[in-house]
């Protein structure tokens, strides 16, 4: 914990340095644990996996077929998760998951997740999805206007 608090005071030195206002979410909104997690991915949205439906993951772009490694704290099997590793023993495992939303892939990292240059896969198939979904609520918004 010291450690992350040094590097939370160096990262509010350097934004005061370059006169960045500083922005956070307060503890005790119910997005306080949703941002982090939006934080987390707009760092890890490379190293995601999504949930197929025989119930393995396959990771993202690569299709490499990964299982939650056995030291996870997830108590469920989320359709998408970010890692931080790949470890390769007599299975493929992601260790270190998060559980993340598919809509944040979009938001987060749009110029990954370009369609024309994916894999045909069933993350490609939720993703589609996702994209129709934002595409339609911006043209409702559009129209309340």
């Amino acid at each position: 914990m010291k450690s992350a608090d040094n590097v939370r005071q160096q990262l509010v030195r350097i934004m005061s340095r370059f006169n960045l206002k500083m922005c956070s979410t307060d503890f005790n909104s119910r997005d306080y644990y949703v941002n982090i997690r939006k934080a987390m991915l707009a760092g890890y949205f490379m190293q995601v996996a999504h949930l197929e439906r025989t119930g393995h993951y396959l990771t993202v772009k690569d299709n490499q077929v990964v299982h939650l490694h056995p030291s996870n704290c997830l108590d469920h099997k989320p359709e998408w998760v970010i890692y931080n590793e790949y470890v390769l023993t007599t299975r493929n495992f992601i260790r270190t998951v998060t559980d993340i939303r598919g809509e944040w892939l979009v938001d987060v990292a749009q110029h990954y997740y370009d369609l024309s240059n994916f894999p045909n896969c069933e993350a490609k198939r939720a993703l589609e999805k996702l994209y129709k979904k934002r595409e339609r609520e911006k043209n409702e918004s559009k129209n309340r206007k």
